[in-house]
């Protein structure tokens, strides 16, 4: 600061205003005051000049040195307008002087707001002329830096802007009905969509609880306020449902709950819904649409299965008896080619069918009694007729197995015969190995490792990611030597994951290549058989029952004397199938050529005194087919043991023929083998049955 003492030492800020006189006067009285003025002025946090009547500046705050980074010496004595042209950041001169000016001439305080800088930055100005009389004395002279106050300001318009276009937003849609409840569920605001897609207005429903959208089921199991509270709890609820509007009809409605919050105080709820009728609507014809598709797909299915089986029946049985008449070395390596090539095709329908069983969801594994070991033992030795003469099959059998598990015996052969077959066919020269191991044992179950592992061309890394995939193969070059539909793995994985196991493949490191497939499977410990009408329902195909050693033996045994009955429209297989039993020691066997015959045969023999002692039964015939004919056979009451012979291969329908009264089921292509344990069941049964009534 300047010396006071000089000869331009200023009048203190206290005694501006005062004559000469009266300063002298009131020297003693004004002087603590005058301190006092002096400090508060000096440290007020707003920027302050005092100018006098010439405008020169008087009297800085603190505040207004640190404003302007000068002196003082730099600002006492200046004029106002040249130290703001010159050295002042804010604001111009122009502007400055029209503030003066105006506050002089109107003796009012004059307010300049938001006065912008290049630098971005915000000022008000004040301008308070101090007047006397009608005498203007001094001019106060105020600035201060009001950028976060501008910024909050304009964030605040902003903002009340957005709310006030989304407000109009929100009352205006017409598609979606938005609105809010309060904390306890009530109506508290209401839009257009609201009223278009609920049918109430504004005065209709604001204040009452909105489970009024709801049905009666809804309100008494109180869904609303269930809603309410997983709102609350997951930071937002969405339902699908009916919901009613004010008429009492309903829409299906997609609803939006979500808690609104202010200072981390709920508020509320917001609610939006959306009808969607229509949707729901399209989504019913379509799948609607899907199931008589699947429908179609099905019977089609069914219908290709019986169509390719029926011939393939006809033409493999034929093979089989003409092998049987005596053929020379020639003859019988070109009926090995043709039976080979028919059962190779059989296979590719069986993979077809499986698979879109197994893709529509219509396929389940069965249970019953299975022998594991036996099943390997089984499938290796049929394999070994087959297997080229550099390649040799080997099994390795884990002891600690139990003999019989309950499982799934048809589908666990299925897997295995699968994996064996593919690595016969990739292995020219080696040894293909399967070993069996129980890998995990628990109270109610045993998990079974099965290994098929080779010394073959292996699998090339690129294809590993897709061996399971169905249609896929590692080699569709025009030039490959592998045939096949891509669909055994995939089917194989399927049916592992179905017994609650996995499938895998990895690298053979037995240092010759090759590759190992594995499956694991989940298996019941056997619990107590009861009696034997529980082990004699087992299905044929891969379950473990107690059979003799030769079973072809037992039936040209029990074959003696007993009459049987084939219904069957198709010449051929008729021909084909009267020509096998014959074979098998069945002297006396009545052909029927479709439903209607067969049942009139069966009615007429069951009061003769030797009726028949068993029906093989097809199912597609004319006339009536082979399970109506069956249940107007159980009908009359006649106890006569049904065997199905069908083409139709789908899950379900066999089920179907048992449940209609049949007793067994064999599929077409009718393997002998199989032909021979399905009669030696039912017939050993028989003669059982008769022994006894003869004996009682």
């Amino acid at each position: 600061m300047q010396d006071q003492d000089g000869p331009n030492a200023l009048p203190s800020l206290s005694t501006l205003s005062l004559s000469d006189n009266d300063k002298r006067e009131n020297h003693g009285q004004r002087a603590a005051s005058t301190g006092l003025s002096d400090r508060i002025f000096a440290n007020t946090p707003v920027p302050t000049v005092i100018l006098d009547q010439t405008l020169t500046i008087r009297h800085v705050s603190k505040s207004y040195y640190a404003l302007s980074s000068r002196t003082p010496e730099e600002l006492i004595g200046e004029n106002i307008y040249g130290f703001v042209e010159q050295k002042v950041p804010v604001p111009d001169v122009a502007t400055v002087r029209g503030a003066i000016e105006t506050a002089i001439a109107t003796g009012n305080v004059q307010t300049i707001h938001d006065i912008p800088t290049p630098d971005g930055s915000f000022y008000s100005m004040r301008t308070t002329p101090i007047v006397e009389d009608g005498e203007l004395l001094y001019i106060i002279f105020e600035i201060e830096n009001t950028t976060q106050e501008h910024m909050r300001q304009t964030e605040l318009r902003e903002q009340l802007s957005i709310n006030e276009t989304f407000r109009i937003l929100v009352e205006t849609v017409k598609d979606y009905a938005i609105f809010m409840l309060d904390p306890g569920g009530h109506v508290s605001t209401w839009n257009a969509g609201a009223q278009n897609i609920k049918q109430y207005t504004r005065e209709d429903i604001v204040g009452k609880h909105f489970s009024n959208f709801y049905g009666d089921e809804d309100r008494a199991a109180d869904k609303p306020g269930k809603e309410l509270v997983v709102a609350l709890r997951d930071g937002k609820c969405e339902d699908e449902g009916w919901r009613y509007r004010k008429d009492g009809t309903k829409f299906w409605a997609n609803v939006v709950i979500t808690p609104v919050y202010r200072n981390d105080i709920l508020i509320g709820f917001s609610k939006v819904t959306r009808d969607l009728t229509e949707r729901r609507a399209a989504e019913t014809r379509l799948i609607s649409a899907y199931e008589e598709s699947d429908k179609l797909k099905s019977e089609f299915l069914a219908n290709m299965s019986h169509e390719i089986r029926t011939p393939m029946h006809g033409m493999l049985t034929a093979l089989t008896l003409l092998i049987d008449t005596g053929l020379n070395a020639e003859q019988k390596e070109l009926s090995s080619i043709i039976s080979d090539s028919g059962r190779v095709l059989l296979q590719l329908i069986n993979d077809v069918l499986d698979y879109s069983k197994l893709a529509s969801g219509s396929f389940s594994v069965g249970s019953g009694v299975v022998c594991i070991p036996d099943i390997i033992v089984s499938v290796t030795r049929h394999f070994q007729t087959t297997t080229k003469a550099a390649t040799r099959l080997e099994t390795s059998l884990d002891p600690r197995i139990p003999q019989t598990l309950e499982g799934d015996a048809l589908r666990y052969r299925q897997i295995v015969q699968n994996l064996i077959a593919n690595a016969v066919k990739f292995t020219e020269s080696g040894v293909v190995t399967v070993t069996l191991t129980l890998d995990e044992e628990s109270g109610d179950s045993l998990t079974l490792l099965t290994e098929v592992s080779d010394t073959g061309i292996g699998v090339p890394q690129r294809a590993v990611g897709t061996l399971f995939t169905p249609f896929t193969q590692f080699d569709n070059s025009a030039t490959k030597r592998y045939g096949g539909t891509g669909l055994g793995l995939s089917i194989c994985k399927t049916l592992a994951e179905l017994m609650g196991g996995q499938i895998g493949f990895r690298p053979n490191d037995g240092g010759e290549g090759g590759s190992v497939f594995w499956f694991t499977v989940k298996l019941r410990p056997v619990r107590r058989v009861d009696s034997v009408e529980k082990l004699s329902s087992l299905q044929a195909e891969g379950a473990y029952t107690a059979q003799p050693t030769d079973p072809l033996a037992e039936v040209k045994r029990i074959a003696t004397g007993k009459r049987l009955l084939l219904a069957e429209d198709n010449q051929i297989n008729s021909r084909v199938m009267l020509r096998t039993l014959k074979s098998l020691g069945f002297v006396s066997v009545d052909p029927a050529m479709d439903g209607m015959q067969a049942l009139s045969m069966v009615k007429q023999e069951s009061i003769s005194i030797k009726p028949y002692d068993l029906v093989l039964m097809d199912i597609n015939m004319p006339l009536i087919d082979g399970v109506t004919c069956t249940v107007e056979i159980r009908k009359a009451g006649i106890d006569v043991p049904i065997v199905a012979m069908t083409a139709n291969a789908l899950k379900g329908q066999a089920e179907a023929y048992l449940a209609k009264g049949m007793d067994d089921y064999i599929t077409k292509p009718v393997d002998r083998g199989l032909l021979v344990k399905v009669l030696a069941r039912w017939l050993r049964n028989k003669s059982m049955l008769d022994v006894g009534t003869k004996g009682g």
